[in-house]
């Protein structure tokens, strides 16, 4: 185990060299990168929202219009059809997803079915679903009386291909407003997500986006009186709507709905001033077919009203004073410099085929993205430093080797982010700080593995290499449940806790290789050149060498003090309940930070209170200049009611506060994260379950999952006591209790299974207490540099992820007395029998006879 042939040894430091190569440009500035000579890697690791700024906005197409759009075109062609055919038909309405035709005369069904039979014919699907599918079906539930009906599968056609077309439309007009490297990806069949990091003016772009934009001329109808028809005096004239116009107060106007030229066929549109009035206008120019139909019904209604009507509500309706035949139009209206400009960047950009609700949004200011950098920087080093100087006090020499290890383990983290693109986020910070801590495990496990052989009488040599082989399998099961938590964190998050689960998965494999290979080799590199004679040892032992606590003594007092505390924490759940946050619940976030002075909490109420808001809570956060404000939602009000009520509360406080994150969830994403979150968690104990149960016993995986829900029910009972916020980062944070705890649990229990085919005749009682005791010191070791990163964390990391880190640090701890206290005990009330793994006993002795190599 401690040789390493010359080719091992130059693959192993070319790792770490090309890990070193792809980390070193995060630790410059992207001037700096553009002045590198090409040939070396220049990629950074992208910084999420919530270090650098910007917004997050999950948008979802609205079904309901598309349905309702269908209709109305359903219905203008079903009349034109019948027209055609010379059929008489009595009423065509629409209702949910069908069109009603009543007949003049029942006698021609059969001819009105041929004549329709264009609009129930078979499309192609194109490369979405592959072949042609039914979108309409006719049926005739009566004599004279026929059906047109939106297929289940046509609609999730429209829906599908909506969602296609938004994405490319969406995409230019992000792309006009200048930022940098936005992401536009589809998720799921109806929803997109935009974002776009370092934005400045987040509103802008939920202005921007929510905006169908789609464009029409139509005439205006001059044969009834819009005011009768808006005061429900009259109704409107066949072939016509009531709309609005901007202006404020809105006034009535009845519009054609023929549409005499639409929006597709605009090539250019332009912000520009009128040359007579100095107002902002957008200047339009249309392609050839657009300018001939324009020519055309400009020449042909002169001295009428022309409604240019924009998402049905009409810019202006001027009258047509002469024939326009360049193909050139100005688009008037009450605008801005600003609104004029965001018209015509959605005129260029083209119409959404469908209205998108924007269903959640995140904002951070950049103001608040360097705050968290740099608390992420200070935590980072601190907990770092802690732990360094902490390993090197415990092992002396082997500390220093083991440190070495884990900055290249950080450098190797780096370089694996950065290569595979992944985004970088609060959660992420804590993922790299959480690594840090436990990345010393599996050399603890070693060093202490090591200890333990050099105790037994072997000489130093002897020790190592039976330590590094003996400590493999342990390493391996217990870094695999870990990973396991992460995988399935990974597939079943969304946002920063993804990012979480990569870093933390990542930084799981770079830690086993680094603890494998790199230490190793270290370690054989000194023992090849100093020949030693004693292991070095550090001034700091948390435990004696040997240890003969008797656990067993306590362990039904222990375990159902446990029991007592998770019954108290399944009564306080739905009695007390927990904090949940807008993740879950729905509703807002805003954090705010005060122009001068403190903020005003009571006042900050009383104007939100003002403005028709009044589910509100507001609370002092991180200084007295800061404050947090959370504003119900009402489920049933829909997606869309949480954007009028934050816009609500901006113009409220603009004045005084600056915005430093805004968080919006509707009722429809909180429900999916909450189900996801459960599933998650639920999916997580079942893979590790399967995953113990395959590699140990099935004591063993009942145990660990005994052990585990244990520290989950008392972490939950630690949430609901505190009440902190429980939400996705909450999430993650269980998740890492649960791969953290079966981590410590699977150590221990790995050590049982050895002793049980050693020590055939020992009582079973004797036996745990053996295996904690030869544990024990590993198993604080590791609780204590985990700790020390965390708390670093929790103090440094700043506000936001204290939530995130407190319910860790409690889940460390309680994951340290349950791995003793509860696991093993259950093994105890299983009453295991050595005879057991009589099939599974390892030939010690070839292990032990393994040990006489010498390093080279």
């Amino acid at each position: 185990m401690l040789y390493f042939s010359r080719w091992k040894t130059i693959l192993i430091w070319l790792v770490v060299a090309a890990g070193a190569l792809f980390a070193a440009p995060n630790l410059v500035s992207r001037d700096t990168l553009a002045s590198f000579p090409d040939f070396l890697p220049k990629e950074q690791i992208t910084l999420g929202l919530d270090l650098q700024g910007g917004s997050y906005i999950l948008l979802g197409v609205d079904r309901q219009s598309l349905i309702n759009e269908r209709l109305q075109s359903l219905q203008d062609d079903s009349r034109q059809q019948l027209r055609d055919a010379r059929i008489g038909y009595g009423s065509i309405s629409a209702n949910g997803t069908t069109v009603t035709i009543r007949l003049r005369d029942p006698s021609q069904a059969e001819a009105a079915r041929e004549a329709l039979s264009d609009l129930t014919a078979p499309i192609s699907s194109g490369m979405l679903t592959g072949g042609s599918i039914s979108e309409v079906a006719i049926t005739s539930p009566s004599d004279g009386v026929l059906t047109l009906s939106l297929t289940n599968e046509g609609v999730d056609y429209r829906v599908r291909s909506a969602v296609t077309q938004s994405i490319e439309v969406v995409r230019r007009r992000v792309d006009e407003l200048g930022t940098t490297e936005p992401i536009i990806q589809r998720q799921g069949d109806d929803r997109i997500m935009v974002q776009v990091p370092g934005l400045g003016d987040p509103e802008r772009l939920k202005s921007l986006l929510n905006q169908t934009a789609k464009l029409s001329f139509r005439l205006v109808d001059l044969s009834a009186s819009a005011d009768a028809v808006a005061s429900g005096g009259a109704r409107p004239p066949a072939g016509s709507e009531l709309l609005y116009t901007t202006d404020q107060p809105p006034q009535p106007i009845l519009v054609q709905r023929q549409v005499m030229v639409s929006g597709e066929n605009l090539v250019d549109a332009q912000p520009g001033f009128d040359q007579q009035t100095n107002q902002p206008v957008v200047n339009i120019r249309f392609d050839s077919q657009g300018a001939q139909r324009f020519g055309r019904v400009t020449q042909a209604n002169v001295g009428k009203p022309f409604a240019i009507v924009l998402d049905d509500k009409v810019l202006s309706a001027p009258n047509i004073r002469e024939p326009i035949l360049g193909g050139q139009a100005q688009i008037s209206g009450n605008f801005t410099v600003q609104s004029a400009n965001d018209l015509a960047v959605l005129l260029r950009a083209g119409a959404l085929p469908a209205t998108l609700n924007i269903l959640e949004e995140r904002t951070v200011g950049p103001g608040l993205g360097a705050d968290s950098i740099a608390a992420g920087e200070i935590a980072g080093v601190i907990g770092a430093v802690l732990v360094v100087v902490f390993m090197i006090a415990a092992y002396g020499f082997l500390g220093i080797i083991a440190n070495v290890a884990l900055a290249a383990n950080v450098i190797l983290l780096f370089a694996v982010l950065t290569v595979l693109g992944a985004t970088l986020t609060l959660p992420g910070i804590a993922g790299i700080v959480l690594t840090v801590g436990m990345a010393v495990d599996s050399n603890v496990l070693i060093y202490e593995r090591i200890r333990e052989e050099r105790r037994l009488g072997r000489s130093v040599v002897q020790a190592i290499d039976i330590g590094f082989q003996k400590a493999l399998a342990t390493i391996v099961d217990a870094n695999i449940t870990t990973l396991i938590a992460a995988v399935i964190l990974f597939f079943l998050g969304s946002g920063p806790v993804r990012g979480f689960a990569v870093t933390l998965a990542v930084g799981i494999v770079t830690t086993v290789f680094t603890a494998y290979t790199l230490t190793r080799w270290l370690v054989a590199y000194w023992v090849k050149t100093r020949r030693p004679k004693a292991l070095p040892d550090g001034p700091l032992r948390l435990v004696r060498e040997v240890t003969r606590i008797r656990f067993m003594l306590f362990r039904l007092k222990a375990f159902y003090l446990s029991m007592v505390l998770v019954a108290a924490s399944l009564v306080a759940l739905p009695t007390v309940g927990l904090n949940f946050g807008i993740d879950f619940t729905g509703g807002s976030v805003l954090e705010l930070r005060a122009n001068n002075g403190e903020a005003d909490i009571g006042g900050i109420r009383e104007r939100l209170a003002e403005a028709g808001i009044t589910d509100v809570q507001v609370q002092e956060f991180g200084s007295p200049a800061e404050a947090l404000v959370r504003i119900g939602t009402d489920p049933s009000a829909g997606d869309g009611a949480q954007q009028a009520t934050i816009q609500k509360a901006q113009t409220a406080l603009q004045s005084d506060y600056e915005f430093r994150r805004t968080e919006v969830v509707g009722p429809t994403v909180s429900g999916e994260l909450a189900w996801a979150a459960i599933l998650g968690v639920l999916a997580s104990l079942f893979g590790i379950l399967l995953y113990i149960w395959i590699r140990f016993e099935w004591q063993f995986a009942i145990g660990s999952i005994i052990a585990t829900v244990n520290d989950v029910c008392l972490t939950l009972g630690f949430m609901v006591l505190t009440q902190i916020e429980f939400n996705l980062a909450t999430v993650a944070a269980i998740l890492t209790i649960v791969g953290y705890s079966l981590n410590d649990t699977v150590v221990i229990y790995d050590r049982v299974r050895e002793n049980l085919r050693r020590f055939k005749q020992k009582k079973l009682g004797d036996l745990l207490d053996l295996s904690d005791n030869e544990m024990l010191s590993r198993t604080l070791t590791t609780s204590l540099t985990t700790l020390l990163a965390l708390t670093a964390l929790y103090i440094f990391g700043g506000e936001v992820i204290q939530n995130f880190v407190a319910p860790m640090i409690f889940g460390v701890v309680i994951g340290t007395f349950s791995s003793i206290f509860v696991a093993a005990p259950v093994l105890y009330f299983f009453n295991l029998r050595p005879s057991e793994f009589e099939a599974h006993k390892r030939d010690d002795h070839q292990i032990e006879g393994a040990g006489t190599g010498q390093a080279r």
